[in-house]
């Protein structure tokens, strides 16, 4: 997902091409290897239900937080509607982040999950806008299988500390990482308080230095994030609910 939603290093082998997290030999290697995606018949056709980043179609996540001293608040909507990338049919996600109340940036994302519950992210076409609602960049935007760049695994089926995986691989422009630093983390946010949430660190080459931290609770997904070195960016979770189908 894109920058505010944060930003993996891992080789991946065959057990990773068919949907399972890589071994603990393959994740031992120190740089990324370039992520491959399984086939389209390994995936669930637009079904997303890994407990630790479901995306059942209506759910809005509702964030809010700071950036420097800028007030933000971030919508993410699980969408009824489903898009073909790469020969894979992805759940659509449609992001919208408002800076001192005014929208700065909106994003379709696309995840798929294999039948063995890996969650893979297959681009996002975003934009960020002007004051006047214009479009004045769309830097960041990729979709696996165009100009060399590769979905990434976003969410494993049963993630713990060690591996690192690509998140997004799209050379120049998008090559956010992750790793899970650990299980069991607390965490509160005012949605929900936590014993047992998933704490991942989030890092890309594009922007050395920063390093941002990330929280999972299971059957909620995101609640938590923010920037623990390089930056001053938080997001927490107010509010869950669930739209119903027009």
């Amino acid at each position: 997902m894109n920058r505010h939603t944060l930003a993996p290093v891992a080789a991946i082998a065959v057990a990773g091409l068919l949907g399972a997290a890589a071994s603990p030999s393959q994740a031992a290697a120190s740089h990324p290897a370039k992520p491959h995606h399984p086939s389209p018949s390994h995936f669930t056709h637009g079904r997303v239900d890994n407990p630790w980043f479901p995306l059942k179609p209506g759910t809005r996540w509702s964030y809010r937080g700071v950036e420097g001293k800028a007030h933000t608040r971030d919508v993410q909507i699980a969408t009824y509607h489903t898009r073909t990338i790469d020969g894979v049919v992805c759940r659509v996600v449609f992001d919208r982040v408002w800076t001192d109340g005014r929208l700065e940036e909106r994003t379709h994302d696309y995840y798929a999950q294999t039948k063995r519950g890996t969650v893979w992210y297959f681009g996002e076409r975003t934009a960020t806008l002007d004051k006047h609602g214009h479009v004045k960049s769309r830097e960041g935007s990729f979709m696996s299988g165009h100009n060399g760049a590769e979905a990434g695994i976003f969410m494993t089926p049963h993630p713990h500390p060690g591996p690192s995986y690509y998140q997004e691989y799209y050379p120049g422009h998008a090559l956010d990482t992750y790793t899970v630093v650990r299980r069991n983390a607390r965490t509160t946010v005012p949605m929900v308080h936590s014993n047992h949430a998933l704490l991942t660190k989030e890092t890309t080459p594009l922007e050395p230095g920063v390093v941002d931290h990330k929280y999972y609770v299971r059957d909620i997904g995101s609640v938590r994030e923010q920037t623990v070195k390089g930056g001053r960016e938080k997001l927490w979770l107010v509010s869950l609910t669930h739209l119903n189908r027009h």
